[in-house]
């Protein structure tokens, strides 16, 4: 059993390509034993996003804190809030960007542990 504070998790800047103000931090990986997910919480910073991409696996995201849009494979924006779930499945091209202008975005994503 592990039990985390994320305020002590390092959160480190997405250096991927067409990411912009976005932080990663892992509080449960595969270091901590995970079985099949990593938990890794995204900060967005105000203008932000993520890259626009995809790759071959379903993540799931929980929105902790503020307001963005998931970008779809057609490029439709959806918007998300503080208390909403979403579901990217496998090759789906997708993005978050956040739609403050004073408040980050803040989201858990979960990935195949082997992702991390």
């Amino acid at each position: 059993m592990k039990i985390t504070d994320l305020t002590k998790i390092e959160k480190v800047k997405m250096a991927m390509e067409g990411a912009s103000g976005a932080w990663k931090q892992i509080p449960l990986s595969k270091a901590d034993g995970v079985p099949a997910y990593s938990l890794r919480v995204f900060t967005i910073e105000p203008g932000g996003h993520t890259p626009y991409h995809n790759h071959p696996f379903e993540h799931m995201n929980y929105i902790i804190d503020g307001e963005g849009v998931l970008v779809d494979p057609a490029g439709k924006e959806q918007p998300v809030r503080k208390g909403d779930f979403a579901l990217v499945m496998p090759d789906e091209v997708h993005q978050y960007r956040n739609a403050s202008t004073d408040r980050p975005l803040v989201m858990i994503c979960l990935v195949p542990k082997d992702y991390e």
